[in-house]
């Protein structure tokens, strides 16, 4: 419980930080990014959780992204992990935005118990996105990630969308 209010107060404080130091050129893929737009992909990282993405742009700076995984291989236990992101543009071209990212994800492992000693995770970094064809965008980022039971390691993420403009 003490992990989960800490990554709330975390994300609490530090919105005000960021909100503060942003620089727009122009919106990506014209006026795509002016308006709300979609997409759905796949994620995979530490902190944001591995599977199937919905990401939800504003029509401002703000990107909310959810993340969900479930593998039941047919010898081994279940695995899942789900999780959510927070994406606010530093600055964004015509093929690529920059971005400040954090996210929150929990991992299970096993048939009864969970078999990681470290399930929740949430991370905070930095981010780009870059068009690859239309609609197509595919997405690195560099998160400091902090582990539940205390670790803290710089750790990268990709994901691909395609959105629906």
């Amino acid at each position: 419980m003490k992990c989960i209010v800490f990554q709330i107060a975390a994300v609490i404080l530090l919105l005000p930080a960021i909100s503060s130091a942003q620089v727009a050129v122009t919106s990506v893929k014209g006026e795509a990014f002016g308006k709300s737009v979609y997409g759905l992909g796949f994620s995979g990282g530490p902190a944001s959780g591995v599977g199937i993405s919905y990401r939800y742009h504003a029509e401002g700076k703000a990107s909310l992204q959810g993340v969900l995984g479930i593998f039941k291989p047919k010898n081994t236990d279940t695995f899942y992990s789900f999780g959510a992101e927070y994406q606010h543009d530093l600055t964004r071209s015509n093929s690529a935005r920059f971005f400040f990212g954090a996210a929150t994800s929990f991992f299970f492992n096993g048939s009864d118990a969970n078999r990681y000693a470290a399930p929740f995770r949430f991370g905070a970094g930095l981010g780009g996105e870059f068009l690859l064809q239309e609609g197509v965008h595919m997405t690195f980022q560099g998160l400091f990630t902090y582990f539940s039971d205390g670790t803290i390691v710089p750790l990268p993420q990709i994901s691909i969308h395609y959105y629906f403009y």
